[in-house]
């Protein structure tokens, strides 16, 4: 049963005003049951990124008001918040501190006398040395690199940081921070020596980062996120954080597992999710994060389209009983707070969504973090923007809220730090900054704090017990204690914090795992498992082999935990356990051991599966794929083995290992070109067949080619037939089939997306051919406005005057339509051809005119939004996707990003142009990029690969992709039915 709750409020922040006509006007809120939602500020604050209650109950804010763009040339704030009248209303601000090197600020936390704020491309330690509320002291903590920032700024880049149970600092940066460095300029190194930044060495992308409160001993515990906005901890110490996915309705929430790979990319190429692998995933929402992969955490929970963002674990008791120990989010894309209540299952979990506070009505309710008082409230900061990022409003406002059961009065708890007891009663907080006080008064106390937080680790709750072992193990003499006190704890989290608490304070944990390893709970197991990571010693790999002989064959947390455990000790491991099982080995369990292995011989124990008649040819693939992650000399080792066993008996698998071999090693091997030959004519119509054909200079298979053009001209394989006909320059059959009005269609459609002078000649002989049918000739028109190079002579056709008059609104429409920057132009010159400006609606007409939506799917394909974005199954995955669209932007908003695509830009759509030697250009996304290589995701859905010494000019665009005019190509009426259409186009739910 839910509540509906009605709420005035009115938002003038401080140095701005509002019309009237644009005074937030009362919206209902749906809130859990037993949950009431109250305004605590309205009017003194504007776009808060970030909140966190301090132990006094003041609420601070990050105000990121010149977040991309520069409103206030004073710079972004930190607020702090005040409610001194006990109303529940705040009514003091006070600006702890403003400069423009936080502008865009992602987070603040607040820690007595001191916050860590965290600005995109930086994280500074703020210290309040007089307590009048104001910083007086900077300390600069770590510098970021923004990779493609505007105003300096870029959303996936540095994040909130958080103070953990262990005492240590917690915090994240997305996958547009390139790297972290010291004060001095100096790149962190973590304390494996690794460099902390996005080179797969072997780090990438985002990452959790946790390391001292000065920034010492960093350590990267996961790795290649995508957008991991903030990463929160609980008393056991587990991390937990949700990843932003680029609009495919795939965001996720992980546990996170540490040392863990968590997918984003292609661990060993850096490729990105839409690159063609062997075992790709069924669905975009295990695609999009590589989960078929040898060394990917698994996530924990789909949580479909959005932009998540705040999260914490709740360990108050003041909200309703399914709320404690859960994870609560605020997820600004969808208008909603969550809670993910989350199950232990094996060795990790599962989880599902409820709703804590959601509007459904103000859709400027843009909920971007969430914070626990002292007195258990729930605090949350709402952004408040028509979208949940890019500023689409021009006056910007903020507001926070309050949670808690309805007739809950705000309560100011007071605590005293100066007794043991006083102390610990702050570290039964739920509120942080009061448990980070509690923790350094403790501390401090050392001996005196021992008897009451000993009492305190016999507690009925599993929480209050850990937190009291980690701070009893921070004490002198009391680490031992702490650890035999854990391993006796019948809690299983707090079984395995005896292992953290062991590795916190670098003691041997070869002891802790040998009473551990045999432990009921896969979760102790697991964590067993960690512990092992880089500890190279003979105990360490038979504690490995008597954990790994536990593993099931089903539980994917268990086996990535070992796959960790295994690293700086695979050979010892992987030849200790084979000792162990014997002939056991080749069971399901020790497949997939030997598929998630990284040791040198499990290469060759692959190829050993894969020739073993008895192994089902279902699980091919998968070993085909860990086949990948392996060096050069096992994997071409393996490779021998297969390319000597019988093609015949799986030419798919025979052709996979034929794609991997090296042409030394096929030179070796003659009698493999000639048993691959059955293999190769098999896997015909696939984008496999076009690349052997390429590989070995099938010339005499154009026909087969020629006929996956005619079969799928529109699709990857079909594109690349063509492209590979006119690479071995075999001119006549596609000539002869463009020549024949009933043959040529197909042969036209893929050429539209070749980008070179041969596909110019064939499409702009078709388009001035007389004799050709008109509709032929009109389709080879829209094909050339496809490709930059061909689009190019289609301008100049127009300019010279050499197309019939009814050709040149088609060409113009084409031009419009088409990639590059100078032919779009061209076309915005000409597009009174069209529609002329004069019969174009302006927007208020636009708004009020009443769609057909039945006709809104035809407007999407003649606009041309079908070749660049994908709604449901329809479509290109190219361009961000669109089936959740409607429930993101207003009708205003989609006419405008219609009307100015420019205006702005989707995170991760940045795209750049790149001219080759030869003069041709190309422009697309950066798919991966290497020394030798830059491949880029063109229209189409197509990747295109440039080796890097044929790169004449290199730039990033500051315009969109997305075509300027689409108002020239449709009729004012089509382009209301595409928004009404579009508005249909609501929240995708999750298929997993």
């Amino acid at each position: 049963m839910k509540r509906i709750l009605s709420i005035c409020l009115l938002m003038i922040p401080i140095g701005l005003s509002l019309p009237a006509d644009e005074v937030p006007k009362p919206a209902p809120f749906i809130v859990a049951e037993g949950l009431a939602i109250k305004p605590f500020a309205t009017d003194q604050l504007a776009n808060p990124s970030s909140i966190d209650v301090d132990d006094r109950g003041r609420v601070w804010v990050a105000e990121a008001l010149n977040y991309r763009k520069k409103i206030r040339k004073e710079g972004d704030r930190i607020l702090i918040l005040e409610d001194t009248d006990k109303d529940g209303r705040a009514d003091l601000t006070n600006v702890f501190y403003q400069n423009s090197d936080i502008d865009g600020v992602h987070g603040v936390c607040a820690l007595g006398n001191m916050a860590i704020v965290s600005a995109p491309d930086r994280i500074l330690l703020l210290t309040d040395t007089d307590g009048d509320d104001k910083a007086d002291e900077k300390k600069l903590l770590f510098m970021g690199k923004v990779i493609n920032p505007l105003h300096g700024q870029h959303d996936h880049a540095i994040h909130a940081a958080m103070f953990g149970p262990d005492g240590r600092i917690y915090f994240n940066f997305g996958n547009f921070n390139a790297e972290l460095r010291r004060e001095d300029g100096t790149l962190v190194q973590d304390i494996f020596g690794h460099p902390v930044n996005n080179s797969r060495q072997p780090y990438q992308e985002g990452m959790v980062i946790r390391c001292e409160l000065d920034g010492s001993r960093v350590e990267v515990l996961g790795h290649n996120f995508r957008n991991n906005w903030e990463v929160t901890v609980d008393s056991f110490g587990s991390m937990w954080q949700s990843d932003n996915d680029n609009g495919s309705s795939s965001c996720r929430v992980n546990f996170i597992m540490e040392h863990g790979n968590y997918g984003y990319r292609d661990e060993q190429t850096g490729a990105d999710y839409q690159t063609r692998r062997t075992n790709m995933e069924a669905t975009m929402q295990r695609r999009m994060w590589h989960q078929n992969d040898p060394g990917v955490v698994p996530n924990l929970l789909i949580t479909g389209s959005g932009a998540p963002t705040g999260i914490l674990v709740y360990e108050g008791e003041l909200l309703p009983q399914p709320f404690r120990g859960q994870m609560i989010h605020a997820e600004p894309g969808r208008n909603i707070v969550w809670a993910f209540p989350t199950k232990q299952v094996g060795a990790g979990y599962s989880g599902r969504i409820t709703e804590l506070a959601r509007n459904d009505v103000d859709r400027n309710y843009r909920p971007s973090d969430v914070s626990v008082a002292p007195d258990g409230s729930l605090f949350i900061a709402d952004w408040f923007d028509p979208v949940d990022c890019c500023h689409r409003t021009i006056n910007d406002a903020g507001r926070i809220f309050r949670v808690a059961p309805p007739g809950h009065q705000y309560k100011i708890v007071a605590y005293d730090y100066q007794t043991p007891a006083g102390a610990v009663q702050a570290l039964r907080s739920p509120n942080l900054s009061a448990r980070y006080r509690a923790w350094t008064a403790l501390v401090s106390m050392q001996t005196n704090a021992r008897p009451i937080l000993e009492e305190m680790a016999s507690d009925p709750n599993p929480r209050m017990r850990a937190r009291a072992l980690w701070l009893l193990a921070a004490l002198k003499d009391g680490t031992a204690l702490a650890v035999e006190m854990a391993l006796r704890d019948k809690s299983d989290d707090v079984r395995a914090l005896a292992l953290r608490i062991t590795r916190r304070h670098r003691l041997p944990v070869e002891p802790v795992v040998r009473k551990l390893v045999r432990d009921d709970s896969a979760l102790v197991r697991r964590e067993c498992a960690i512990s092992l990571h880089r500890i190279d010693t003979p105990e360490s790999v038979q504690l490995w082999v008597e954990l790994a002989t536990q593993y099931d064959g089903q539980d994917r947390w268990y086996l990535e935990a070992l796959g960790i455990g295994e690293v700086g000790k695979e050979t010892a491991c992987l030849d200790s356990w084979l000792k162990k099982v014997g002939d056991a080995w080749n069971r399901k369990a020790g497949r997939m051991l030997i598929w998630r292995s990284r040791a040198p011989q499990a290469a060759t124990l692959l190829a050993r599966l894969l020739l073993d008649p008895a192994v089902p040819t279902t699980e091919h693939p998968q070993l085909l794929r860990a086949l990948d992650f392996h060096r050069a000399e096992p994997k071409q080792a393996a490779l021998t083995m297969l390319l000597q066993g019988d093609s015949n008996r799986n030419p798919a698998t025979y052709l996979e290992a034929f794609q991997r071999a090296t042409p030394e090693l096929l030179k070796a091997h003659p009698n493999a070109i000639t048993q691959v030959e059955s293999a190769l004519i098999a896997s015909k119509g696939t984008v496999t067949f076009v690349d052997l054909v390429s590989r070995y200079n099938r010339r005499d298979l154009i026909s087969h080619l020629m006929d996956m053009v005619k079969s799928d001209p529109e699709k990857e394989a079909g594109i690349r037939a063509v492209g590979q006909i006119i690479a071995f320059q075999q001119w006549d059959p596609i000539w002869k089939a463009l020549a024949d009005p009933n043959r040529s269609t197909p042969y036209i459609k893929a050429l539209a997306y070749i980008n070179n002078q041969h596909s110019k000649n064939y499409l702009t002989a078709v388009v001035t051919n007389e004799s050709q049918p008109e509709a032929t000739r009109l389709l080879a028109i829209a094909a050339m406005g496809q490709s930059s190079t061909p689009a190019r002579e289609l301008m100049a056709l127009v300019e010279q005057n050499k197309l019939p008059k009814e050709f040149l609104a088609p060409a113009i429409r084409a031009l419009t339509l088409s990639p590059g920057p100078d032919t779009r132009m061209y076309a915005a010159e000409k597009s009174d051809l069209l529609v002329p400006i004069k019969n174009r609606w302006p927007l208020e007409k636009l708004l009020v005119t009443t769609p057909d939506i039945t006709k809104g799917f035809a407007a999407f394909q003649k606009g041309g939004c079908i070749k660049c974005h994908k709604i449901g199954d329809q479509g290109q995955d190219f361009g961000p996707a669109l089936s959740a669209i409607g429930a993101k932007l207003t009708s205003e908003q989609l006419f405008l990003s219609i009307l100015k695509p420019s205006q702005t830009i989707s995170l991760g759509y940045e795209s750049i142009s790149v001219v080759t030697t030869e003069g041709t250009l190309y422009t697309g996304f950066v798919a991966t990029e290497t020394k030798e290589t830059l491949t880029l995701r063109i229209p189409g859905g197509l990747q295109k690969v440039i080796p890097q010494q044929r790169i004449d000019v290199r730039k990033r665009s500051k315009t969109s992709l997305m075509p300027v005019g689409i108002d020239a190509v449709l009729l004012p009426q089509e382009l209301v039915n595409l928004v009404g259409w579009l508005k249909t186009q609501q929240t995708v739910k999750p298929k997993e």
